[in-house]
């Protein structure tokens, strides 16, 4: 299957079902000699996995990696870093009743149509569960970016209607992210995003929301003028994610309703900017100021309620949800959205350090 790699010189390959007997990849370009923090990686994992709070799918997977290859004594080796994880709780039967059904929303019908085989369990290869893989190599590619002092923060700040206000937003306490199952940083806002969410669950239906991720210490230069541009790769990333509906860096679509002399980001002596509507990139390359960015997501397409549908053979046919789902996917996506994020920007300061060299 085409499609199951990411990135130039940093890169990553994933491989596995949803419920298959395991998932993994193979990551490429790591640099050689970089001590890795394995527990670190792991606390990555822990951070997405499911069964982790009472508003997520209840799936109980240990999501423990096992590196395989490119690391010794701690270290990165240079070669290919080969990692695994075994899927534990699979409950394929909860699958059976959509063998030759198709889901509303879902890429059924559209594996079906393309591929003439597809694993219905648990979405087979597009499932979410995929996205472990790319927290491994975001976990890795987070720590060489930290020893460059890039740092990069993610968060939900909106779900359904409820999003945090102008006055939340400059006094976020990034401290309270991981404190709350919704990671908000706003106590007051997670906790009516936290009802909202365990009231749709109760109806047996799902709900959508947004993640916002902020990138601080990103050097000059990162990104190219035409078609690799940074915030073009950024936005691959963030809409390969399962469930992603949406991309805005900068100002995004508010910009619509500026004027040029609104909108346009005066400098100061020193090359910063006064205001930063670009989000830190201009021309498709980094400035230095902070890149921030939103992604929206879709409400979960799995709901316990009947809808109309059709098989294989073109046949009317009711179908609704089994077996254990999430009711609104952001509190897990931000991981997911910060790996996803680590894996560009390292990959665009490699690809400049070649140059470069």
């Amino acid at each position: 299957m085409a499609g199951s790699s990411f990135g130039t010189i940093f890169r990553l390959t994933t491989f596995g079902e949803s419920h298959g007997q395991a998932i993994g990849g193979v990551i490429d370009g790591v640099p050689s000699n970089f001590k890795l923090n394995l527990d670190e990686i792991q606390h990555e994992l822990d951070r997405r996995k499911p069964g982790q709070s009472a508003i997520v799918t209840q799936r109980k997977e240990s999501d423990t990696v096992q590196f395989l290859s490119g690391i010794f004594d701690g270290k990165t080796t240079g070669a290919s870093i080969g990692f695994m994880i075994q899927n534990d709780d699979q409950r394929s039967n909860d699958y059976d009743h959509i063998k030759d059904v198709f889901r509303p929303s879902h890429a059924d019908f559209t594996y079906q149509k393309k591929y003439e085989n597809r694993d219905y369990r648990g979405g087979g290869r597009s499932s979410a569960r995929e996205t472990a893989c790319r927290v491994v190599a975001g976990a890795i590619a987070k720590q060489i970016l930290s020893s460059q002092n890039i740092c990069i923060q993610g968060y939900v700040d909106q779900v359904g209607s409820i999003k945090l206000s102008e006055y939340e937003m400059k006094h976020l306490d990034y401290s309270y992210i991981e404190k709350n199952p919704v990671r908000c940083p706003s106590q007051l806002t997670a906790e009516e995003m936290e009802e909202l969410i365990r009231q749709v669950r109760k109806d047996g239906d799902t709900i959508g929301g947004c993640v916002r991720c902020e990138i601080t210490g990103v050097p000059i230069g990162l990104g190219e003028p035409v078609f690799d541009r940074l915030h073009a790769e950024l936005g691959k990333a963030m809409l390969s994610i399962n469930a992603a509906k949406g991309f805005e860096y900068g100002s995004g679509f508010d910009g619509v309703e500026m004027r040029g002399s609104q909108h346009n980001d005066a400098f100061n002596p020193d090359g910063s900017t006064v205001t930063n509507f670009s989000g830190g990139i201009q021309g498709g390359i980094s400035n230095g100021m902070p890149i921030y960015f939103r992604v929206a997501f879709k409400p979960v397409a799995t709901i316990m309620q009947e809808q109309n549908s059709i098989d294989k053979m073109g046949n009317s046919a009711k179908v609704s949800g089994k077996g254990r789902h999430d009711p609104c996917v952001v509190p897990r996506a931000v991981p997911i959205v910060e790996s996803m994020a680590a894996i560009v920007i390292l990959d665009f300061l490699l690809r400049n350090n070649a140059r470069i060299s």
